[in-house]
């Protein structure tokens, strides 16, 4: 996507036709009168419609409507982070009717593949058991594979060989996508997995006060989201004024539509009480961790 967008605004230097759209809330009528209006420049409008599929009245009147601007020169670019149902009538008609490409994560052979390749672009060779240690410890996010090998490669550039020891350490075990995992286990309701999560790094010695530093950080987020979602606010506006990270924002973006607002609020409130337990020597912090999830 923002590939196109770049490439748009290469051709369109002015940019002034580029319009973002929160799909979720918009009305079809607001949309038609976007693409019905005349520009005063002569070049094509770019409109990026973000998470259309939950707007059923939208989805309807597009597709009886499809005719009156099938013809556009204009672009419309539907951009999707949820899963879609494969049954759905509308992507089913997108698919037919449109460009699409569909971005998959990256798994097994694949993955291991990316990662030995981006090591090779900053010309450095790794053996295989480096490549499964990365991947054990990091995961298949892109974005942070990415850049932990920039991080290996730059702290080993004099030697130009890495091991498996230099990944234990220099770089953490994946919590952070273990605290993703156990906040949409909390979303589901699905308590028993949220704590079995939890206590596979306690296990490990992670730190239960750096587990619940997380699991506040990350609630702490939603609740930004969460309320720019309530004001309507499109992806891309949340994206550029949260002051978070794009991964950080996709995931909390997926995450704060299985909560409501007063809900996360009750959440952010028993954490602010179990780490005020944990402080005055009320609790230690393993019970306080176990009493958190099994309150929410």
């Amino acid at each position: 996507m923002e590939e196109i967008i770049e490439q748009y605004k290469k051709i369109h230097k002015g940019g002034l036709n580029l319009t973002y759209l929160d799909g979720e809330s918009l009305k079809f009528d607001d949309f038609k009168d976007i693409i019905q209006q005349v520009s005063m420049f002569e070049e094509k409008k770019l409109l990026i419609l973000s998470n259309i599929f939950t707007n059923q009245d939208f989805k309807e009147k597009f597709l009886k409507n499809f005719k009156n601007f099938s013809k556009t020169r204009d672009i419309i670019l539907f951009y999707e982070n949820n899963k879609i149902p494969e049954k759905d009538k509308f992507f089913n008609f997108l698919k037919n009717k449109a460009k699409t490409q569909k971005f998959d994560l990256l798994e097994g052979e694949k993955l291991k593949r990316w990662a030995r390749d981006e090591f090779l672009k900053l010309e450095t060779k790794v053996k295989p058991e480096v490549i499964d240690k990365l991947i054990e410890f990091v995961g298949n996010d892109l974005w942070l594979l990415s850049n932990e090998i920039k991080k290996l490669v730059s702290y080993k550039k004099k030697e130009g060989k890495i091991y498996v020891k230099d990944i234990e350490t220099l770089l953490n075990p994946k919590i952070e996508t273990a605290i993703f995992k156990t906040i949409d286990a909390i979303s589901q309701k699905d308590k028993k997995q949220a704590l079995l999560l939890i206590h596979q790094h306690l296990e490990k010695g992670d730190s239960p006060l750096y587990l619940l530093s997380m699991i506040n950080f990350q609630f702490k987020n939603l609740l930004i989201v969460k309320d720019l979602i309530e004001k309507r606010k499109p992806y891309y506006f949340i994206l550029r004024t949260s002051g978070l990270h794009p991964f950080v924002v996709k995931k909390s973006y997926q995450q704060a539509g299985k909560f409501t607002f007063p809900e996360l609020k009750k959440i952010y409130q028993k954490i602010f009480q179990v780490d005020f337990g944990i402080k005055m020597g009320k609790i230690t912090p393993e019970t306080a961790l176990d009493l958190l999830i099994a309150g929410i």
